[in-house]
């Protein structure tokens, strides 16, 4: 034994069988074990990139309609102000409507009144006419009664409508 290691023909033969052993089970290793692990690495990397992705998307969307919920809160005192002014104005327009009807309403009745009062006037007027035409008649009675003549009858109805003046019984 003069060297630690004899380098023989048995021991390459034995080291080239147990590299080229070596070498099938990387191999077959590989192809069971590594490669599968690889894909599923891989896959789950992928997976946590689409994730961080779909957040990150997410939170772009999330920021959006943060802004537009900011801008609406802005516009809801303009948006209600103005809710507040077209009440106010159609209030108004509604309120002048129903003034403007009322007047309208009160005119016809103030004319219906006046019309009945100056039916009335006249129905009164007509009732003093038929009164004075009765006291006439009388009268006529009366002078007839005497034995006056027809054209003394008509004189003392006309003198009588004279005294009493129209502007007695029309007032």
């Amino acid at each position: 034994m003069d060297r630690l290691v004899d380098l023989d023909p048995q021991l390459l033969h034995d080291t080239i069988l147990l590299a080229i052993a070596v070498f099938v089970l990387f191999m077959l290793m590989s192809y069971l074990l590594f490669n599968p692990v690889r894909k599923m690495l891989e896959s789950r990397k992928e997976k946590i990139a689409n994730d961080i992705a779909a957040a990150e998307e997410d939170k772009k969307d999330a920021a959006a309609v943060k802004a537009q919920y900011e801008d609406k809160l802005k516009n809801v005192e303009k948006e209600a102000e103005e809710i507040l002014s077209e009440a106010r104005r159609k209030g108004l327009k509604n309120e002048a409507r129903i003034v403007e009807e009322a007047r309208e309403e009160a005119a016809r009745i103030i004319q219906r009144a006046n019309e009945e009062a100056a039916l009335e006037k006249k129905r009164v007027l007509d009732e003093m006419k038929q009164e004075m035409i009765a006291i006439a008649s009388m009268m006529a009675g009366k002078v007839v009664a005497a034995s006056i003549d027809t054209t003394v009858q008509d004189t003392l109805v006309e003198e009588t409508l004279k005294e009493i003046g129209e502007s007695t019984w029309q007032s």
